[in-house]
């Protein structure tokens, strides 16, 4: 049974998702994640070998399929 660790939520959905990793001082952006996101806050979720997958290509063991600029702002 799922239950969220941010709201408590019970209710979830698998999804493709991308994110956003900070890294080294950079950030990196992975798409196409597989994630469990919960219904009423949205808050993503990823399997052990997932996290494990995105852990290896931030550190190396693949090369990136392109590169992006990212505009900043300051609040």
């Amino acid at each position: 049974m799922f239950k969220c660790e941010i709201c408590g939520g019970t209710h979830a959905r698998q999804e493709i998702v991308d994110d956003v990793f900070h890294l080294d001082g950079r950030y990196v952006l992975v798409e196409h994640i597989p994630a469990t996101v919960c219904a009423q806050c949205g808050e993503k979720t990823f399997s052990r070998d997932t996290a494990e997958g995105v852990r290896r290509m931030l550190h190396g063991a693949t090369k990136p399929r392109r590169s992006e600029a990212l505009e900043v702002f300051a609040y």
